[in-house]
């Protein structure tokens, strides 16, 4: 027992000075890889050091993995030790009277041995006497002492029988729980080995699948495709400018500028800049300018001439066809910025706002044309973008809805139909969809602000609320480093969309989203009680719909080279991430939950078809009325999987002085801010029409006729994205206790 306990802290020290050796190899690639990121980012070889670099990340990682695999065994094997030393002190404790029972035998041992040589002598005395003709005193005496001996010696036979019986049950019984001490000892010993063996198997598989992709990356690395990659982020353009005539200009004494042709031919070189705005618009060039060669006349000053254009009249039609057009070319260009290296805390319930829609209970404050409103529980979030936030507005504080009186010399129309409406062509019919996927029940997703906005800075937040669901294992207090660590995940996207008309390919659509992970309070104790905590890996599911992905560039690592179109790997800086949460913890210590801001991505879109809820919306603007009618029409189609549209509100300003409205369905007007608010049921399949209606208002006017403004709409849905995105955990150490997905509507917009 005494060598099993050397053997078993031996193999402790050599798994220890396994993992040693492995971290040293871990950090010495990690500082070769972080060395080869610094390398040139010039020249055609550029994007190959981010494939090198990647890979030998990949490396390290690996390592390190093993590392963590490795250290988690010494645990055991020190646990197995301990154990060990108090199964050996209990079992001398149980084999003490087996100690006894030895000694005993042995002394009744000797004693039967001088007994029986006792015994033997007396006899031997008793019989001499009588050969020899002793007196008859002498040999009564003689056989007494031979007696008595007789007995002494058959009473030690008896009693050594007995210690002999007893000795041998001990001693078997000893030697059976040595025995199974040894077994025992020796099973898992091999056990810890085979666990050592299977660790390193494992790295070496990783390995194996790292050096695969990196060939498979290098393979699919082609000349043609670098050498594009150089051309395409350094060229400076595609078309070649056309010739402009060259006018050399001259300032007189008198302030007056005259014009001269130039006189001698001069080589010259265009840069253009050419963009391009939404698809209603052609390219432009702007901002030509010429650089001269150097066989040009150095003596000769530049001239620039500057055009100024007078500002247009501050009127509301004017301005309400630009804004218009800023609006259109808002939601047609909406791009991702990347993620910045800081985090901001943003200490919120997750789940809270996981199970409460952030939507506000109406519309009436919302200005089409002003910027995006901020949402609730997002006004500590600081962006770093200057791309235009497409947030739903927040609830306002507006007064009572209040309808102007009805004018006693006008008939009242019927409630069953409005005129001036009807008689306008409806520019889609319901159509039946065959599909027999029923809608999945509402799954509240986190902060709906997230959806909404398109901040480039990663937020951390806090919850004190537990995660909604059903959620196996311990408490998020309570983890250990050996149980499988649970973690939420929310996926949140935002639709936002410009109808004009009837005309489906006039409809502009943008749809963006982001990815959230949850991490319990008991994590944070996990990852800062162990050095290397199991890597955490997660795989993007169905990516092909993206056409932008961008990572937050502090905490993921992802491989650029990815040849997948539907799947994204990503891996996590394992130390990063436990620094964020150690300084998120920090700052609200009460917290259950902290949420990290992982990636933002863009959906790609079809225009119309892409749109959850199609509208098309008429005006008729007669100098005593206006008639509004909106169709519109629910499309199954641009969900992956069809859920219900919850909380659909309808907005609509009226101008011209709206002396009385009537509405089917009923709206509010609100006479302060002249705008219309309809509030709808759920829209979905099951809805009345299959989802197709129509919302028809007649307003009057005493200071008409009405000029036709954009109509805006929002609504959200639980349970389901737009583009079908979803995670899938890779490795071990780590479970999905819970994965909500909804989209939104950022700004939806509908125009005549």
């Amino acid at each position: 027992m005494k060598h099993g306990q050397i053997s078993s802290k031996e193999l402790t020290e050599f798994i220890r000075e396994r993992a040693t050796i492995e971290e040293v190899y871990a950090r010495s690639m990690t500082k070769l890889a972080k060395s080869a990121g610094n390398f040139s980012q010039l020249g055609t070889f550029a994007p190959v050091w981010d494939v090198i670099k990647t890979s030998t990340e990949k490396l390290a990682s690996c390592h390190l993995e093993l590392v963590r695999k490795l250290q988690e065994l010494i645990k055991d094997v020190q646990k197995y030790v301990d154990d060990q030393a108090k199964a050996h002190k209990k079992t001398k404790e149980e084999v003490a009277s087996t100690l006894e029972s030895v000694q005993t035998i042995q002394t009744t041992g000797v004693a039967l041995q001088k007994s029986k040589e006792n015994y033997n002598a007396k006899t031997v005395e008793q019989e001499r006497l009588r050969k020899e003709g002793a007196t008859q005193r002498d040999v009564d005496k003689a056989g007494v002492k031979a007696k008595k001996a007789t007995e002494t010696y058959k009473g030690f036979v008896e009693k050594y029988a007995t210690a002999k019986s007893e000795f041998e049950q001990k001693m078997a019984e000893t030697a059976q729980k040595f025995q199974d001490i040894e077994e025992s000892h020796i099973v898992h010993m091999k056990d810890i080995i085979q666990s050592y063996t299977q660790s390193v198997d494992e790295t070496h598989v990783q390995i194996g699948e790292v050096r695969i992709e990196f060939e498979r990356n290098m393979e699919n690395t082609s000349v043609e495709g670098l050498i594009q990659k150089l051309s395409d982020s350094k060229g400076t353009g595609k078309e070649r400018p056309g010739k402009i005539p060259h006018t050399h200009r001259h300032t007189c004494h008198d302030g007056q500028i005259t014009s001269t042709d130039q006189s001698k031919p001069r080589k010259r070189k265009t840069f253009a800049i050419r963009r391009k705005d939404n698809k209603d618009t052609d390219s432009t060039l702007v901002n030509s300018f010429y650089s001269s060669s150097d066989s040009e006349d150095d003596d000769e000053p530049r001239k620039f001439r500057v055009e100024i254009k007078p500002v247009a009249p501050n009127n509301r039609t004017q301005q309400s066809r630009a804004t218009i057009d800023q609006l259109k070319a808002s939601i047609g260009n909406i791009s991702l910025s990347p993620p910045t290296s800081v985090l901001q805390l943003r200490m919120t319930s997750f789940d809270r706002n996981l199970s409460r829609p952030a939507l506000n209970n109406d519309l009436l404050s919302l200005d089409p044309f002003g910027p995006a409103p901020t949402l609730r529980g997002s006004s500590s979030s600081v962006s770093s973008s200057t791309v235009p936030a497409l947030a739903r507005p927040t609830t306002p504080q507006t007064g009572a809805m209040v309808a102007p009186p009805r004018p006693s010399s006008r008939p009242k129309l019927p409630t069953g139909k409005l005129t001036g409406i009807n008689e306008i062509v409806r520019p889609f019919s319901p159509t039946k969809t065959l599909s027999n996927a029923s809608p999945p029940p509402a799954a509240p997703l986190a902060r709906a602000e997230s959806s909404s906005s398109l901040s480039s800075t990663a937020s951390l937040s806090a919850s004190n609320t537990p995660t909604v669901g059903t959620s196996r294992g311990p408490s998020p207090v309570t983890l250990a480093s050996q149980d499988a660590l649970p973690i939420a995940v929310a996926f949140t996207e935002s639709v936002n969309a410009y109808f004009k008309g009837a005309d489906p390919a006039k409809c502009i659509v943008k749809i963006t989203g982001d990815m959230t992970l949850s991490f319990p309070m008991g994590i944070i104790k996990v990852f800062t009680s162990n050095p290397t905590p199991a890597m955490l890996t997660f795989k993007l599911k169905n990516t092909s719909k993206l056409e932008q992905i961008l990572p937050n560039q502090t905490l993921l690592f992802s491989d650029p080279s990815q040849s997948d179109a539907h799947t994204k790997d990503f891996w996590f800086n394992m130390q990063a991430l436990t620094s964020y949460l150690r300084k998120a913890s920090e700052q609200n210590p009460a917290a259950s939950y902290y949420n990290v801001d992982i990636l933002k991505y863009q959906v790609s879109s079809k225009g119309f078809s892409s749109t959850p809820l199609n509208l098309a919306v008429y005006w008729k603007c007669d100098p005593a009325t206006t008639d509004l009618r909106l169709d519109y029409h629910y499309n199954p189609e641009s969900m992956l999987c069809p859920g219900p549209l919850s909380n659909v509100q309808v907005l609509v300003h009226v101008d011209g002085g709206v002396t009385n409205m009537q509405s089917l369905p009923n709206a509010i007007w609100n006479s302060e801010l002249n705008k219309s608010l309809w509030k709808l049921n759920d829209i979905s399949e099951k809805s009345d029409n299959e989802g197709s209606g129509s919302l028809r208002a007649k307003f009057e006017l005493s200071d008409g006729p009405s000029t036709p403004t954009t109509l805006a709409v929002q609504f959200m849905s639980e349970g389901s994205t737009l583009s079908g995105v979803d995670i899938e955990l890779l490795g071990t150490g780590y479970r999905l206790s819970l994965n909500k997905k909804r989209f939104a509507t950022g700004r939806y917009m509908a125009d005549c």
